[in-house]
């Protein structure tokens, strides 16, 4: 629960669709967002295009890519571990070995990796991954490359992603890219560019092809889903400039969502992240609709204080949020709502760190993912304000709020005993062979034995008992979504 995002990794990745006439190896590490990690399927994707396969094996690599996250120095700091491993190998055991940083951080830092880290030998921003095979050359030729011009309309729509690290059943689905609201935390519009969106019909291919392949469920991704608009390319901003027929055929969030559920009626569907700001209600009117778009909602709140929220520049109250969250209950009153917060941002008091406790004892999230503010170089917070809570204060701040949503978690767990809930296998359970592993549609894991059932099947499931994030019981059938 209190495991942030971005300390997850994905670098023992599945070798997938390689080719046998590639001669090159490609060992690709992502650390951060979701969309980092479907971001290293496109570059994977690319490069086998340009003679590599990917190997889970860091010493027999060729190229070595790690994509990375700057949303705080601690995962910053990970990967600068990592590029000491990085140079360890190639220095011991694979001098050829080249070596490049992706992502965020690539974005953020640019020509400085290639000063401080001499095993770097390239650098490439979120928005430069088809120049990848003009960069390696210059990397061939003993030059440095570097590209990290952000991009006003590339969403790589036209690239098909190889699934790294993937169980067969789930995929990310990238549907916008970056990011218009300019939190003053955040180093996101800085290092992934203005918000664009995906053409529908790319999405759509690209989900068929999923479903081809026997994928059984999708989240839809972006740095803010809901503000999803196609109107003929370019960014969201200039959707007032376009033509009346192009705004007449405008397709937002709510329409996709709509489209992809009943296109594919069989086929689990997600979607991450919202803002508070752009949930509409007819979106949450979409998901009340359709079964087999998933009830949960992740609705990052960052703080229950307005002082603190006006400071963050969030663009919502405390109670246009408690307002939203009345209306998701309203309306999918089925629906898990999870959070993001911030303990310690600039000029926080104890009173609006007891704001943010009130706000989540009214809201009772089922989980969330919770930091301590980590000033970001760059953003507004960074340039204009203080980091002036202590980090002992801090960390007590930050202890208090994860231990209140155990709380809520256990809380919220505790609702599904006795119910059924449709579940879709994933994979084994952790703790016995003997039992599947898969998530409901609120995106709580669930656990039961396996009897004669498979991986990739939907089960309905009796709840017996839970822990504070697991749920636990028996199969009672196939769900209608077989």
């Amino acid at each position: 629960m209190e495991k942030t995002i971005e300390e997850s990794k994905q670098g023992e990745s599945l070798v997938l669709e390689n080719k046998a006439q590639n001669s090159k190896k490609l060992f690709i590490e992502s650390y951060g967002c979701a969309m980092n990690f479907s971001d290293s399927e496109v570059v994977a994707s690319i490069l086998s295009e340009n003679n590599y396969n990917t190997t889970t094996i860091l010493e027999e690599a060729d190229l070595v890519l790690i994509n990375t996250c700057s949303i705080r120095d601690k995962a910053e700091q990970t990967i600068r571990k990592r590029l000491e491993k990085y140079n360890a190998v190639k220095r011991d055991l694979n001098p050829k070995m080249k070596v490049g940083v992706l992502g965020c951080m690539a974005e953020r830092l640019k020509t400085q990796f290639l000063e401080e880290e001499k095993i770097v030998d390239l650098v490439v921003g979120p928005d430069a991954y088809k120049d990848l095979p003009n960069l390696l050359q210059e990397v061939e030729s003993g030059n440095d490359a570097i590209n990290v011009i952000l991009s006003k309309d590339e969403t790589y729509g036209d690239i098909s992603p190889v699934r790294l690290n993937t169980n067969g059943i789930s995929a990310f689905v990238s549907i916008t890219r970056g990011c218009d609201n300019m939190c003053t935390f955040c180093v996101v519009p800085f290092t992934r560019g203005r918000e664009r969106s995906r053409e529908p019909e790319s999405i759509m291919a690209e989900i068929q092809k999923l479903w081809n392949t026997g994928y059984k469920e999708i989240t839809l991704l972006g740095q803010n889903v809901d503000s999803y608009l196609w109107y003929g390319g370019g960014l969201k901003k200039d959707f007032g400039n376009a033509s009346e027929f192009a705004q007449a055929t405008a397709v937002d969030f709510a329409q996709l969502l709509e489209n992809v559920a009943v296109t594919f009626p069989k086929m689990r569907i997600r979607f991450s992240t919202s803002n508070p700001q752009d949930m509409h209600e007819p979106v949450l009117h979409i998901i009340a609709r359709y079964h087999n778009i998933c009830k949960h909602i992740h609705l990052p709140v960052q703080s229950g204080s307005d002082r603190i929220l006006k400071a963050m520049n969030r663009l919502h109250t405390r109670e246009e949020y408690f307002n939203l969250i009345n209306r998701i209950r309203a309306i999918i009153p089925n629906c898990t709502i999870t959070q993001d917060m911030i303990a310690g941002f600039p000029t926080e008091t104890e009173q609006d760190h007891q704001d943010t406790m009130s706000l989540m004892s009214h809201v009772k999230y089922s989980f969330g993912y919770m930091y301590s503010y980590s000033e970001r170089p760059g953003t507004m917070a960074g340039r204009k304000l203080d980091d002036d809570v202590p980090e002992p204060t801090k960390a007590r701040r930050l202890q208090e709020i994860v231990d209140l949503q155990r709380e809520h978690s256990a809380f919220r767990t505790q609702e599904f005993l006795g119910q059924t809930v449709e579940v879709l296998i994933e994979k084994e359970s952790k703790r016995s062979a003997d039992e599947w592993a898969g998530k409901n549609s609120q995106s709580i894991m669930v656990v039961f034995p396996k009897e004669n059932y498979k991986a990739g099947e939907f089960v309905n499931v009796t709840i017996t008992d839970c822990t504070s994030g697991t749920l636990k019981g028996v199969a009672v059938g196939y769900s209608e979504m077989n």
